[in-house]
């Protein structure tokens, strides 16, 4: 596939299409825009009129923090007046993803250098399958795995890599494809 635009063509990858809320990633569907709030998310009022703002301005994603009991208290609120896919992005503690998924979000961005074991994120899978739902696998150099950090000595584009992968593996493994990374 490949998008004509004014200053050349950008090229896509075949891609497996996965659902978030009722939007269609992947595949042939559009390039799809995805933003995130900045207030803290228990500030609802603050982060309606970001999530406004943003929609207005294109946004059809939007992924606010759940880092805490106090953000995740927030999201029956959030989804309540929210038209879009919301995306609860977790920071360490797998139970906000499972709060998140049992407050209705429509997908869980997760990250394996900091969710801990791997029966954490086996758990966050399984709530996600079983209620239908996306999770996001993210990676970056500053939550690599240890081992990965051993073994590479620094965050390299290799370990990012390979912790994607491990993590793609581990998912996949639990039969649950409706991922994106």
């Amino acid at each position: 596939m490949s998008l004509d635009l004014s200053e050349g063509t950008i090229s896509r990858r075949p891609t497996r299409e996965i659902t978030v809320g009722k939007l269609k990633l992947g595949g042939n569907n559009p390039i799809r825009v995805q933003s995130m709030t900045t207030p803290k998310t228990e500030d609802v009022d603050a982060v309606l009129k970001q999530i406004q703002d943003l929609v207005t301005a294109g946004c059809e994603i939007i992924r606010v923090t759940v880092n805490d009991q106090r953000a995740a208290g927030a999201l029956p609120q959030i989804l309540q007046k929210v038209s879009i896919p919301v995306v609860a992005d977790i920071h360490f503690d797998y139970k906000m993803a499972l709060e998140s998924l049992k407050h209705g979000v429509d997908c869980v961005r997760i990250n394996p250098g900091n969710i801990g074991a791997e029966w954490k994120t086996e758990e966050v899978i399984k709530a996600a399958r079983d209620l239908g739902k996306a999770v996001r696998i993210g990676v970056n150099a500053g939550s690599l795995e240890k081992p990965l950090l051993k073994k590479y000595g620094h965050p390299t584009p290799e370990a990012l890599v390979e912790s994607a992968m491990n993590a793609i593996e581990l998912v996949e493994k639990q039969n649950f494809f409706n991922f994106k990374v």
